[in-house]
């Protein structure tokens, strides 16, 4: 086991890599309004600008995963920070949504192989009783990221324009990199308690366990939620609540840092101490929080104009609780599968979630604003579809947000009524019969 200020310094690199993964990853987000303006584009193209980027994301981390069980981590996902940051610095000199597109792809492509080394680095730095609170350090870069790149790309663009935004966005990949060849990596299976943990089996063994099956459901609907949060709650505080694209920036990005992180490290405590008395615990909380997230959202998106604090508020704790996921769930994807195949499973994994859920988030959730925008047209009997309807329409269409949370809750309590016998699979290097036992 490496040094306790070894096994720090590499959390904390490779918790920067992930901030820097979702600042680059949402600063479409943040500059929505912007970039809407000046294309001239719908909420559906909108909603699709983010979708595109996912399915691409999902479709080469699958080949990525598998080179992160076979190759150096480090080296890979040096080499993913170098492309993303590149395409994320291109996006400022797009000229068309066209050409804005293309760049986005690029930087999905390069963001694809951070989740697969990383969570698979971090497995084998830690052991199975402190992996909640070290793997939900690292997803601490899902709300730091974005809520920096809320914070600071809305007032950047107001003052400075997108483009500027934008290219401000890559600098600091010339730091990050090295840093992280800077980092020894650890031998795969180097925490596991036994040799018969640490062992391998094909990638079909994997898919044939049940938990894992429930987990990549989770995921899917998880994903859309957060993606339908990351790419229109800028927009929702403009259109709703009246706010300028500087204090929508900084409204989103108090939802990130505040909520998001405060979820984070709750789910990492709560995660490890629950783990050492009942072995289904992290996704048994998981499910809990997941169902207390369907109201506290729902009257978050509810509030009218006027009561922006009280929404404010309430989009926070929500967030807060969707964001522990992440705690109780990652670990528990650790506690399931070999070592030698958890950078194929976190791809797969991921593949799944995505392609059946985040990229649906920002394009139904864009579909569904349109339409709603055109049915409040319609009823005040206007051609034009104005500002006024489109904050009605997109209000509307974001509370599809906590129907999906109830549905999270039940997948991950269900797959807590497998997971018991899974781990024991794993540690005593049995096989899994079939899926549905």
């Amino acid at each position: 086991m490496p040094a306790p200020d070894r096994l720090k310094r590499a959390l904390w690199v490779l918790f920067a890599v992930n901030v820097l993964n979702f600042y680059d990853r949402h600063i479409s987000g943040a500059l929505a309004e912007p970039i809407r303006r000046e294309f001239q584009l719908s909420d559906t193209e909108l909603g699709l600008l983010g979708s595109a980027f996912i399915w691409l994301y999902a479709l080469v981390g699958v080949p990525l995963g598998r080179m992160a069980d076979t190759m150096s981590r480090k080296k890979l996902l040096a080499g993913g920070i170098a492309v993303w940051s590149a395409l994320t610095a291109f996006n400022g000199a797009a000229r068309s949504f066209s050409m804005l597109m293309v760049s986005r792809l690029g930087v999905a492509v390069g963001e694809a192989a951070c989740a697969p080394a990383a969570t698979s680095w971090l497995g084998d730095l830690f052991p199975a009783s402190q992996r909640s609170k070290a793997l939900s350090t690292f997803m601490l870069g899902v709300p730091v990221g974005g809520a920096l790149s809320y914070f600071l790309s809305g007032p950047l663009a107001q003052y400075f324009g997108w483009r500027t935004a934008m290219v401000m966005a890559a600098a600091p990949a010339l730091l990050l990199i090295p840093l992280l060849l800077s980092l020894p990596e650890p031998e795969r299976g180097a925490a596991e308690s036994s040799p018969q943990a640490a062992g391998s089996g094909s990638m079909w063994s994997v898919l044939r366990i049940p938990t894992l099956w429930w987990i990549i459901f989770s995921g899917a609907l998880l994903n859309f939620n957060m993606y339908a949060f990351g790419h229109f709650l800028p927009a929702f505080f403009s259109r709703v609540h009246g706010l300028t694209l500087a204090q929508s920036g900084v409204a989103t990005g108090f939802v990130y840092a505040i909520g998001g992180v405060g979820g984070g490290l709750l789910a990492g405590r709560l995660g490890d101490a629950i783990i050492g008395r009942r072995r289904d615990g992290r996704l048994y909380l998981g499910a809990l929080f997941a169902l207390a997230t369907a109201p506290v959202a729902f009257l978050g998106i509810r509030q009218e104009s006027g009561f922006f604090w009280v929404a404010l508020v309430l989009l926070g704790l929500a967030y807060a609780g969707c964001n522990t996921y992440y705690g109780f769930v990652y670990p528990s994807i650790q506690d399931i599968v070999p070592p030698a195949q958890r950078g194929t499973t976190m791809a797969v994994y991921f593949m799944a979630m995505y392609l059946l859920g985040a990229s649906f988030g920002p394009l139904l959730t864009g579909r569904l604003s349109d339409w709603r925008a055109r049915v409040a047209a319609d009823a005040a009997g206007s051609a034009a579809i104005e500002e006024k309807f489109r904050a009605i329409g997109l209000q509307e269409a974001m509370l599809i947000i906590p129907v999906l949370a109830i549905g999270l809750a039940f997948v991950l309590w269900a797959g807590s009524r497998t997971i018991r016998r899974d781990i024991a699979r794993r540690e005593t290097g049995t096989k899994p019969e079939t899926v549905l036992a």
